[in-house]
């Protein structure tokens, strides 16, 4: 499990800053949008598959 706090710290550190969302968390850099889910634990899947996203793995 990875904890949502660290991968929200990478994500900000990759240059992404967080523009709302009420479920979920929406971080954005230039085009690029990605969903992180207000869980405080988050699979290790889907945090690959964000960063993924994120285009940083």
């Amino acid at each position: 499990m990875t904890k949502r706090r660290d991968l929200i710290r990478e994500l900000k550190l990759a240059g992404f800053s967080e523009v709302g969302g009420a479920k979920h968390g929406k971080l954005r850099k230039g085009s690029i949008t990605v969903i992180v889910p207000r869980h405080s634990e988050i699979k290790n899947q889907m945090a690959e598959a964000i960063r993924k996203q994120a285009g940083l793995g």
